[in-house]
């Protein structure tokens, strides 16, 4: 009983601490929540969380063009921690502050991630939350495949300022709900270290080989989170003053110096163990980023409309260019019989077609002994093209105006060729400024021991016979690599003649490269020509003797010494090929003559029946596909025990919140990209060539829709394409219309039709529906990957006919010409629709 009764006098204390725990917990309702204040030891802990973030965002630094992404991640810290402690003084649930921090995440978002995108670069725009939401899921993948420093897209700012956003939101919760009731232990220390380390290894893993004050960043952090464990240890000693007095004095000298032993060892070792540059391990070094494809025709298939159409027209002016140097436009390296093109990824994999989003600093190439840097300032005249005319390999490209930043996103580079193009266009009115590195081109003795380079090109499916034996006699004797390319070049230009095929040249000279033409070339009595066929002819030499050649084609204006700026025009125009030498680069060769007499006696015939001059072959029916593309990370944990045991229910809840807005926001997009990819399969793919152009037509109407036009119905394909034509502006310039026409004539003109027929009007509705998407805004760009036209036109259908019934039945009648709406039924729809489409 005694025994009994002293544990029941040994258990009051406990039954006395177990009831103002109860009470303590009954007083964290709502309304004692509105009365929480974070204590001291919680300021500490924010600050903890703030200090030891903001050192991990350092580390994007290498990975980003200037300070940006600083202020966007600071500016994720502040909504993330101020988020969780407001939501904590309002008295908000758990769930409701992430709610809070959420709307604060896109309000506050523009300001800090993509100020460009917003009004004042404040205010929020439909664009600026895309941005946000975009960057958040697809950003990441971006950061690693885009070359570094990332400049653009702007979303990818919002790759910081998300991580650092939810960083903060959770440290800050963990402080203010949860570790302030709890006692502290190592394991709640390491859990709120836990996020700031986490974006510290985000931000070197997403980083580059060239990593931002490793060492003191490294040192720096460790140091402030030990001193941060030593503070809260002693304050956890216990309340006997005199036994927290006495470890403050038995312990301060060894913390002290166990921090700077840290710091020391740190530095040193930083320095004297840190991997190089080629060791050190970053994401971006272990995947390929992706290639983009464009399929632009073959710039070289229109040579001679510079010299007999534009001859005297000025095309642009350039203000920096030196004499002697040439303006290239594009570099070609396949050729397929017809015409030299660029290549795409599928034929190599740095093939000329294959170009990449880079923003506007561009790679170096890998290729490349740099001679004289160039600075040139260039305004469009009549030039309209997307090539963008340049020298050498740039390495930076400026557009000027108003819509500059915008117009950015649309540069692409290949850093093998120099090539560089603009989505969109250059037009008249257009000024941009260039910097590129020149290749230096050693004299030929210095080349005479120098092989060519191992060089990955796409074969050349076609080289004539007499253009692999005139190879052969042209290069004579010559042994080495150079002497052989040197002698070909010399007697080409010393025994040929030029010729444009102008009225006033004393030779007939028919355009074109293509194999026929290499042949007349070299048959005749004379090899009478332009830049175009030696160009091409020389190129072909030199990949039948097995040396990687290719073909440029520019521009070769006379600059005047001391000239500051040149007008170049269509007369300017010339080509040239390229030969590239193991560690030297890609060297030029000019096999044109300059010679332009051709004796009278030896003037060569036209043939009789002369060749037209061959076009570029249709485009490919390949759509152009984004070049940003998620990455799909997976998180699965195949251990046995549950990882979320020790994690509170409300961080759950919050997570799982969010996952629930990001699949609310991914999954109906995904579920209309694969309708319209099945009904796109569909139509195309239909037996019949004027069915499958017919859905072509529906195919752009139903796009045209989804974009948010207004498609009229019940009215004949002419007058549709008048219509949306009329909606979309100067960027129609008559597309629709022709393609109305097309269908129209397949449909009802009862001939046969080819299918490269039925490829050319899919290829062309492509392009109109390009044309739209680039006429409307990105809000509307993104609203119609949610959009279904089928849907759009089955709503309108069940509108229409409840005004049909209710009409009827206030009329008493219900009999209709041919159907119950009381259209016309003659089974064909007038707007080219022959049947309705569910998908």
């Amino acid at each position: 009983m005694a025994n009994r009764r002293g544990r029941g006098r040994r258990a009051a204390p406990r039954r006395e601490s177990d009831t103002n725990l109860r009470r303590a917990f009954a007083s964290s309702g709502a309304g004692a929540v509105r009365r929480r204040v974070v204590s001291g030891r919680g300021v500490l802990d924010l600050a903890l969380v703030v200090v030891l973030s903001v050192i991990a965002i350092a580390g994007f630094g290498a990975a980003f063009d200037d300070a940006g992404f600083l202020l966007a991640g600071v500016g994720g810290l502040i909504v993330g921690v101020g988020a969780a402690v407001l939501g904590t003084r309002l008295g908000l649930g758990a769930l409701a502050t992430v709610i809070l921090a959420i709307a604060g995440y896109f309000v506050l978002g523009t300001a800090f991630a993509v100020p460009e995108e917003g009004v004042d670069a404040v205010i929020p725009t439909l664009s600026s939350i895309a941005s946000l939401a975009i960057g958040a899921v697809f950003g990441w993948a971006d950061l690693l495949t885009l070359r570094a420093p990332v400049e653009l897209p702007d979303y990818v700012t919002a790759v910081p300022y998300a991580a650092a956003w939810l960083v903060g939101l959770i440290g800050a919760l963990l402080v203010v709900r949860w570790m302030e009731h709890r006692r502290r232990t190592v394991w709640t220390h390491a859990l709120l270290l836990a996020g700031p380390l986490s974006l510290y290894a985000l931000s070197v893993l997403f980083g580059t080989e060239q990593p931002v004050l490793a060492a003191v960043r490294g040192v720096g952090f460790t140091a402030i989170a030990l001193g941060w464990i030593a503070w809260h240890r002693f304050h956890s000693a216990g309340a006997d003053i005199a036994l927290r007095r006495g470890m403050l004095r038995r312990n301060l000298a060894s913390a002290t110096v166990l921090v700077v032993a840290a710091s020391v060892l740190g530095l040193g070792g930083g320095m004297l163990l840190t991997p190089s540059a080629d060791d050190r391990f970053v994401l971006r070094d272990e995947i390929v980023p992706p290639s983009e494809q464009l399929d632009f025709p073959s710039p070289l298939a229109g040579f001679r409309k510079y010299t007999k159409d534009l001859t005297d027209t000025v095309l642009f002016s350039v203000r920096g260019l030196e004499p002697g140097q040439r303006i290239r436009l594009a570099t070609m390296d396949s050729y397929d019989g017809v015409l030299w093109n660029v290549a795409g990824v599928h034929e190599a994999r740095d093939g000329s077609g294959s170009f990449t989003m880079v923003g506007t600093t561009f790679p170096e190439p890998q290729l490349l002994t740099p001679g004289a840097e160039a600075r040139l300032e260039v305004t469009v005249a009549e030039y309209g093209d997307v090539w963008i005319p340049g020298v050498g390999y740039p390495s930076q490209v400026s557009l000027d105006g108003d819509d500059s930043r915008a117009r950015e996103h649309g540069l692409r580079y290949n850093a093998a060729t120099g090539s560089a193009v603009l989505i969109d266009g250059l037009a008249e009115g257009d000024a941009y400024r260039l910097t590129a590195q020149t290749q230096l081109v050693p004299a030929t003795e210095q080349l005479l021991e120098v092989p060519t380079a191992n060089v990955e090109l796409p074969p050349v499916s076609t080289i004539p016979d007499i253009v692999v034996a005139k190879a052969g006699e042209f290069a004579g004797g010559a042994t080495t690599p150079i002497e052989q390319l040197r002698a070909i070049e010399q007697t080409m230009a010393t025994t040929g003649f030029l010729s444009h095929g102008a009225a006033s040249d004393s030779a007939p000279s028919r355009a074109g490269h293509g194999a026929d033409r290499m042949v007349e070339l070299f048959e005749r009595s004379q090899m009478v020509g332009d830049e175009e066929q030696y160009a091409s002819a020389f190129a072909l030499m030199a990949r039948s003797l097995g040396y990687p050649a290719r073909v440029v084609m520019g521009f070769a204006p006379e600059v005047a010494e001391g000239a500051v700026s040149v007008d170049v025009v269509g007369d300017d125009v010339t080509a040239w090929a390229e030969v590239a030498f193991e560690d030297v680069g890609w060297l030029p060769f000019m096999p044109t003559p300059e010679q332009t007499d051709v004796p009278q006696d030896e003037v060569p015939q036209p043939q009789s029946e002369p060749q037209p001059q061959v076009r570029q072959p249709p485009r490919s029916e390949n759509e152009t596909k984004d070049l940003l593309t998620p990455v799909d990370i997976d998180d699965s944990d195949t251990d046995d025990e549950d990882p979320f045991g020790g994690i509170p229910g409300w961080v759950i809840v919050g997570g799982l919140s969010i996952v629930a807005v990001l699949i609310i926001v991914l999954v109906p997009m995904l579920i209309v990209t694969a309708l319209k990819s099945r009904r796109l399969r569909r139509r195309r793919g239909a037996a019949a060539a004027d069915a499958s152009i017919a859905g072509a037509w529906e195919e752009l109407l139903d796009r045209y829709s989804e974009l948010g036009f207004d498609v009229p119905t019940r009215v004949t394909r002419t007058m549709a394409a008048a219509s949306l034509e009329q909606q979309v502006g100067e960027h129609a310039t008559g597309r629709v219309l022709g393609i109305a026409a097309l269908a129209d004539d397949a449909v009802f003109s009862g001939r046969e039709v080819p299918d490269a027929e039925r490829e050319s009007v899919w290829n062309e509705a492509h392009g109109a529906v390009e044309l739209a998407r680039r006429a409307v805004s990105r809000g509307r760009r993104i609203l119609s990957r949610y959009r279904l036209s089928s849907v759009r036109r089955w709503a309108g259908t069940v509108v229409d006919r409840a005004r049909v019934d209710a009409r009827d039945r206030g009329h008493g009648n219900r009999a209709h010409w041919g159907r119950p709406d009381g259209g016309v039924d003659n089974g064909d729809r007038l707007d080219g629709r022959s049947t309705p489409d569910a998908g």
